[in-house]
């Protein structure tokens, strides 16, 4: 009986963790660069009895082993979102694989998937929330209108109207386990022992990663798979809500015939 009530509290708990990762992929179908977050579930029993069976090797004892679900993990996707044209000289997407390098104000490096753009007041090119791109690519107060290549390339035109030479370059990263990068919020990432270190990655080639400028990518959350995710996790909440009555219901029968 307790077995029962256990495994169905730990469904409640994980189906609910599901349910709320749900909702949340589906607060930010609009979110410009949005990666979706799917729920990893676990069998407790399974790595329990996994477990037990070190623990016996040890001991020579059999350990008791829990049974019930949890989310063992929740993992980003970080598939490519549709490009939507914008118009403006100053939205930038990445068209395939890749991140642009960016400087937080503490000094640490964070991934970006690209965005709006802005000048700093130090005439610099930054993200919108005003972080910094690596390598710092300075373009100065007095350009009127940014031109941004296909490899990256930066140059502008000034108030008068005459062409800037090559101002820098946007240049790209990869990771050997994109999966395993950390989000850091604002739509940027954080490398961790699990996604590697960055390693640049070339712009412009023939079938390779290029920058699309006047385009911002679009949230990768498709509506009608999270609704179908939503019903199955409020389903199988329903379930371990019902297991719980029925444990419920079978205790009390049975501290009835035992009077």
């Amino acid at each position: 009986m307790n077995d029962a009530l256990y495994i169905a509290a730990t469904g409640l708990q994980a189906h609910q963790s599901n349910v709320d990762t749900v909702a949340n992929n589906l607060a930010n179908i609009n979110t410009p660069g949005f990666k979706r977050t799917s729920a990893n579930f676990h069998d407790v029993m399974r790595a329990s009895a996994a477990t037990a069976e070190g623990d016996a090797a040890a001991t020579g004892n059999l350990a008791a082993s829990p049974v019930g679900v949890k989310i063992a993990s929740t993992v980003k996707d970080f598939s490519a979102g549709e490009l939507r044209n914008t118009g403006s000289a100053m939205d930038i997407a990445i068209r395939g694989d890749g991140f642009i390098e960016v400087q937080m104000p503490d000094g640490s490096t964070a991934f970006s998937r690209g965005g709006s753009l802005v000048v700093d007041k130090d005439g610099l090119l930054a993200t919108v929330e005003g972080h910094v791109l690596r390598p710092a690519i300075h373009v100065g107060r007095d350009i009127s209108k940014l031109a941004i290549a296909a490899d990256g390339s930066v140059s502008g035109t000034d108030a008068n109207g005459r062409q800037t030479p090559v101002l820098g370059r946007i240049e790209l990263v990869g990771f050997a386990n994109t999966s395993g990068l950390r989000a850091q919020g604002d739509r940027l990432f954080k490398s961790t022992e699990v996604s590697g270190e960055a390693v640049p990655v070339k712009l412009g080639d023939s079938g390779g990663p290029s920058i699309a400028q006047g385009f911002v990518e679009a949230s990768n959350v498709k509506l009608v798979d999270e609704m179908v995710t939503l019903m199955v996790a409020q389903r199988a909440y329903e379930m371990n809500v019902k297991v719980i009555q029925t444990a419920d219901e079978m205790a009390a029968m049975s501290n009835n015939l035992r009077r």
